[in-house]
C-alpha cells in the first residue's frame, strides 16, 4: 500500500511500519535522526540509498500523519 510519494506499508515488511520505498528504514528511524540533531545531509551519508527527497518525504507523511490523528480531551 502506497502511503505517501516514497513511503510504503507491507505487513511482511518492518512489521508493516511506514518505511521508505526500497529499503528496511522505517519513517520512525528518519523522525528519530532528525530529533536527535542529525541534518538531512548527514543522514545520506550514513545511508546513501537514501535520498533527501526520501527524507523530505518521510517528514511530509508524519505532518499528514499527525494531521489525521484524533486530539484527545484534556
Amino acid at each position: 500500500m502506497k502511503l505517501a510519494d516514497r513511503i510504503v506499508a507491507d505487513p511482511e515488511t518492518c512489521s508493516g511500519h511506514p518505511r521508505i520505498e526500497g529499503t528496511r528504514v522505517r519513517v520512525s528511524n528518519v523522525l528519530g535522526w532528525l530529533a536527535a540533531g542529525m541534518s538531512a545531509t548527514e543522514i545520506v551519508a550514513d545511508y546513501p540509498y537514501l535520498t533527501e527527497a526520501d527524507i523530505r518525504a518521510a517528514l511530509e507523511f508524519a505532518a499528514k500523519a499527525i494531521d489525521a490523528a484524533p486530539v484527545a480531551a484534556e
